[in-house]
Formats: structure tokens, sequence, C-alpha cells
């Protein structure tokens, strides 16, 4: 069994990007399971509450399925031409302490795919987000990337995907990247 962690980069209750992970998770292949999180609970990064309480019993918990999981997705809405500062804010709190970040992230195969509802999809955001992945030392899944332009028209109210063409986007989409997760798997 491969485990993705789907990890999306909006706190909002209708959010495009919550919503685009959730139908990856019913189209993901036999033998893959997506495990959806979101980043409620994770507060504002501040290096004093880090040396005086320690990290965050919701950040322990997310870098614990991280770290257990074969993979990471990432679904990164595009704010302001560029990533979420509350996503952004999430990653520099898994990568602490130092000393751990290897354990959440070195060699993890990662992928990134976003919605949005401006005519580009979220390419500045998934752009934005590479140096991230390269300090973080992840292995990011290079030949695949998934942007879901105008999706308030391919997304309805309750959260349900409408679109075929993007749905058949969105399962070769998660199909190749569980395909580089375990041939990533194998190899390491």
């Amino acid at each position: 069994m491969t485990t993705i962690i789907g990890l999306s980069g909006s706190l909002r209750k209708g959010s495009y990007n919550t919503a685009l992970l959730v139908a990856a998770k019913a189209l993901a292949p036999a033998g893959v399971t997506l495990d959806v999180r979101t980043l409620h609970g994770i507060p504002l990064y501040d290096g004093d509450v880090e040396a005086s309480e320690g990290i965050p019993a919701a950040v322990t918990t997310l870098k614990d399925a991280i770290a257990q999981a074969d993979g990471l997705l990432l679904a990164t809405p595009e704010y302001n031409n560029g990533m979420p500062g509350v996503f952004k804010n999430a990653l520099d709190w898994l990568s602490r302490p130092p000393a751990d970040s290897a354990r959440v992230f070195h060699d993890k195969p990662v992928a990134i795919m976003g919605a949005s509802p401006g005519g580009f999809g979220t390419i500045l955001s998934q752009n934005a987000w590479l140096p991230v992945l390269r300090t973080l030392q992840t292995t990011p899944w290079w030949q695949g990337r998934l942007m879901v332009s105008h999706a308030n028209k391919v997304i309805d109210a309750d959260g349900n995907l409408q679109d075929d063409a993007v749905r058949g986007q969105l399962a070769d989409f998660i199909a190749g990247f569980a395909t580089f997760v375990n041939a990533h798997t194998r190899e390491g």
C-alpha cells in the first residue's frame, strides 16, 4: 500500500484546493491511499514560542504523518501571484527543529497541483514552491504538474468536481505521481 499525504494550502471552508484533493482521493489508483490534510490548527511561526513551548501538537501530528508517508502532494492556491503565506508558514513549522527536517522531507517524493478562479491556474505559486522544496531536500516529481484554472466553473459550491476533462487530467496526474512514488520507494 502506498500512502500519500495531500496537503491543502487553503484554510477556506469552500477551498478549491481541498476539493481538488478530495477528488484526487476518489481517483487514486488501486493500492494508493491519499490522506487529505489541511493547515487548520497550525499557528503562525514564532521562534520564541518554539523555544519556550516546543513544537505545537498540530505540527507534530502533521510532521509524523508526512514522515511516515511515501509521498507528499501539495495543493496550492495562488495569492497575489505567489504561494499563500499560511501554506509557507506551515512548511516553516514542519521543518522545525532543523535537526528533524530531514526525517520529514529529505528525499520525500513531492508533487504540486493547484486550483484557482484565475485564468492561469496556479503556475506562479507552483514555481514559487520550487526553491522551498529544493531547500528542504525533497525529490520533486518534475514530469507532472496540474493547474486548474477557472476553478469556480469546474468545482461546484459543494466542492464537487464537475468537469470531465479536469477529472481525467486529475486521474492521470495522481496515477503518474503514484507511479513516481512507487518507483522512488523501490529505488530507496
